[in-house]
């Protein structure tokens, strides 16, 4: 009976843990790991050695909670994972101890001396298509879009009518406002550049653009064109329900 039971008992469930991976010389290093809780430390240690390069006799191990405090060092290779009682989200951090080790002094992950790819003129001419080839062909179908490059001073006679705080239409579409900057912007293309505050919310900004700041105005009021889209003069702000029927 004792023996018909035993072959009805469910096999023991090895039960795993996912822990966070960091290590002491790879700053960059994270990675998300499975473990059995029966594994012993030193088997922990050999998975751990084919991922990040730090052998067994040179590692130590440390385990944290998920809120960053140490939970303890696993010292002893001969006891299974679990008897540190580890839980899916901590964080075992490996402690490279051999000061020869390929880890140390971060070069694994100084890319700054590892050596380029480069090809001669000769032989990068010879390609069959590189880019320098399709830019010749570009150019020859639209030489234009070589050839007229814009310069920084490009519009720059427009603005000498512009100034800040005129009020201003701007083409297409006569919508107005006031002028709120005059000048070039770094964030784009180059030449001058007039930015307005619409009267009403049919612009794209409040004034920045592409993380710089050239005014203030408020959410989607506002608009950076080209000088040529502006006419200063009397402008005034329209009355909403002017086109309105009575």
């Amino acid at each position: 009976m004792a023996a018909g039971a035993s072959k009805l008992q469910s096999p023991a469930v090895d039960d795993a843990v996912v822990l966070r991976i960091t290590h002491s010389n790879l700053k960059t290093f994270s990675t998300d790991l499975r473990f059995s809780l029966q594994m012993r430390v030193e088997s922990v240690k050999e998975k751990l050695w084919n991922k990040c390069g730090t052998s067994v006799a040179s590692m130590d191990l440390e385990l944290y909670d998920d809120t960053g405090a140490k939970v303890s060092t696993l010292s002893q290779n001969s006891r299974p994972l679990g008897f540190y009682s580890p839980q899916d989200g901590y964080r075992l951090h490996v402690i490279d101890l051999d000061p020869s080790s390929i880890t140390s002094g971060g070069w694994l992950e100084d890319t700054s001396s590892v050596e380029k790819y480069s090809i001669s003129e000769e032989a990068y001419d010879k390609l069959g298509c590189n880019f320098r080839k399709f830019k010749e062909k570009l150019a020859s179908k639209n030489p234009s879009v070589v050839a007229n490059k814009i310069s920084d001073n490009y519009m720059e006679d427009l603005c000498a009518s512009i100034k800040v705080g005129d009020r201003c239409e701007i083409e297409p579409g006569e919508k107005r406002g006031i002028v709120k900057f005059v000048g070039r912007a770094e964030t784009l293309a180059p030449g001058f550049w007039v930015g307005i505050q619409y009267d009403e919310p049919l612009g794209k900004h409040d004034g920045m653009v592409k993380g710089k700041r050239y005014f203030d105005c408020p959410p989607l009021h506002g608009v950076i064109v080209r000088p040529d889209k502006v006419k200063v003069g009397d402008y005034p702000e329209r009355d909403p329900f002017e086109e309105e029927e009575i």
